[in-house]
């Protein structure tokens, strides 16, 4: 009994020892089966979280890669354009873009549909069809905005992403258009000071600084929109320019354009008429005539010109709009505008004489300057005698406004020859290599005939009081299929002040005024544009801060007695009368 209760206690031991065993060996098989799945799961998790996730952004990185210009991939900056004050006219800043991967957007008409609602300009046509290509990479909005970057990340959609781009901006707009220009959407120059230092705003170098005053800009741009509106015109152009140094203060093209949608304006808002487009200009012309008469000819300027029967050369007729019929002297053809007198004064001058001096004075060649957007002169080629009469008040014979103004300057800065710039210089070789193309003697003479045709002939309409304004009228007949047209004018004024010390040229021109009541149907130069310079150098006064002379100083006072006066004419005609 003993032996069988041993035996039983043996058994049972060995039973218990046997399940323990087979419990731990369970234990062990369960254990092995939950780290087998939490090693897939973490496996998993690794492979979604890393190793997926990267092979989807190199594949992302490669799409837009291929899609950016290698600017784009560099993030460049373009440097910044500021005028003479430093003012921002063109700067580069960073902005946000949004694109997509097709293949990994889940629903895309509902994306087309929210992302067209969002952005006016992405049409759901459009863009649902480039949701729906098997393209990696579509563009949806450039430029897109924080407030619309939020909202399309609170929308969450599944492979739409956002780029950091770069944005060409223009705080002035439409104020600069055509001398700063604008960009592509690759920041590629494609007009004005833009494309001409392409490559220098591309490294990113100093602010590129204008010789431009906005503050001038704006008033020569206002006054301009005024009297292109008042006179139904158009367009036009204008100019200011520093006649002693050539630097373009103000150079205005209108109708403009917006910088920002540079490929949706219209050619004529493009073409920029200050430095592009070339014109008759009608009288202004007489300038150089009656400056070439004086430094090239025996004449002086007490000569006298019998302007009273009009000049027939061949079967063409040289007149004069509003006749004086009688004798004039230099100053009395200069003031009183005479084609038959200039006519005259050219063939003084003669026709090599002539051209070579229009030559001397940058009127032949198209000018140097840092725009490409420059118009070549329109010459008579061949050149003959009844061109050289012509070409003396500016008939046949076309050039820019910023062409004109730098001849114009040359003469009355003391005979130096100018040559425009829109880039400020604070070197003087400049000054060191200075060219002279009329003597002082006769710029001196010039100077005191440009103040008396506004003190007493056709520009009085210019004058500001305490400015000694000089300046010249010019009104011309645009060329069309059948000749010329007397209904279409160039109507322009040159202005130049001081006269005694010549400091600013202000130049004006509009393209097909209409005469209205109160210019009693009149659209010419002395009509249209001298008072559109008065109202110009009135701004330039007050921005300026510039002093008047206290007193009229008689600076045209020695030629006077070579000139009768509006009232000496005023009483002769009433004595003829009575």
């Amino acid at each position: 009994m003993a032996i069988l209760n041993q035996t039983k206690r043996i058994y049972l031991a060995s039973a218990h020892h046997t399940c323990i065993e087979k419990a731990r060996s369970r234990s062990m098989i369960i254990m092995g089966v939950f780290l087998f799945f939490y090693i897939i799961v973490g496996a998993r998790v690794i492979d979604l979280c890393v190793i997926q996730s990267s092979a989807q952004k190199n594949i992302e990185g490669f799409e837009v890669a291929k899609h950016l210009t290698p600017n784009d991939k560099a993030q460049q900056y373009r440097g910044d354009i500021v005028d003479r004050n430093g003012i921002i006219l063109a700067r580069s800043l960073k902005t946000l873009s949004l694109y997509a991967d097709p293949k990994m957007v889940e629903n895309p008409v509902e994306v087309a549909k929210n992302i067209s609602n969002l952005f006016v300009d992405v049409p759901y046509g459009s863009l649902l069809q480039k949701l729906q290509s098997k393209k990696r990479f579509v563009w949806i909005k450039r430029d897109v905005t924080p407030e619309e970057q939020e909202k399309i990340l609170q929308a969450g959609y599944p492979g739409l992403s956002f780029k950091q781009e770069t944005q060409r901006v223009y705080p002035q707009d439409a104020l600069t258009s055509h001398v700063v220009g604008t960009t592509g959407s690759e920041m590629q120059g494609l007009s004005g000071i833009e494309a001409s230092f392409d490559g220098l705003l591309k490294e990113k170098s100093d602010e590129l600084r204008l010789t431009i005053d906005v503050r001038l800009q704006h008033a020569l741009r206002q006054e301009m929109l005024e009297v292109i509106e008042r006179h139904k015109a158009k367009g036009g152009a204008g100019v200011i320019m520093d006649v002693n140094s050539g630097e373009v203060l103000s150079i205005v093209s209108l109708p403009d354009f917006n910088p920002y949608h540079y490929n949706e304006a219209k050619n004529n808002e493009v073409f920029n008429k200050a430095t592009l487009g070339v014109y008759e200009l009608g009288s202004t012309f007489k300038i150089f005539s009656t400056a070439a008469l004086l430094e090239k000819s025996n004449r002086n300027i007490s000569s006298i010109f019998d302007v009273r029967q009009p000049i027939e050369v061949g079967r063409f007729k040289i007149r004069d709009y509003h006749p004086e019929k009688r004798v004039l002297t230099t100053p009395e053809v200069f003031i009183h505008s005479s084609n038959i007198g200039s006519a005259m004064m050219a063939q003084e001058v003669g026709t090599e004489s002539l051209k070579n001096f229009y030559q001397d004075i940058g009127l032949i060649d198209a000018p140097d300057f840092e725009l490409q957007e420059v118009g070549r002169p329109i010459v008579p080629l061949p050149w003959r005698e009844v061109n050289t009469l012509t070409a003396a008040y500016g008939h046949g014979i076309a050039v820019s406004p910023l062409q004109l103004v730098s001849a114009a300057a040359s003469i009355v800065n003391g005979g130096f020859l100018v040559k425009p710039t829109l880039l400020i210089n604070h070197s003087k070789t400049q000054e060191d290599k200075k060219v002279r193309v009329v003597s002082d003697k006769t710029a001196h003479r010039m100077r005191q005939m440009l103040r008396l045709v506004v003190s007493e002939g056709t520009g009085g309409s210019a004058d500001v009081q305490g400015f000694l304004v000089g300046g010249k009228t010019g009104t011309a007949e645009k060329p069309g299929k059948k000749g010329y047209n007397r209904k279409s004018l160039i109507s322009s004024f040159l202005g130049v002040f001081p006269m005694d010390k010549p400091k600013y040229a202000v130049f004006v021109m509009v393209d097909e005024p209409q005469g209205i009541k109160a210019t009693y149907g009149y659209a010419t130069g002395g009509w249209v544009g001298a008072p559109t310079v008065r109202g110009v150098i009135e701004r330039m006064v007050s921005v300026l801060n510039l002093k008047p002379n206290e007193t009229d100083n008689g600076f045209e006072g020695s030629l006077m007695r070579y000139v009768k006066t509006k009232e000496q004419l005023r009483k002769e005609k009433d004595i003829a009368n009575h």
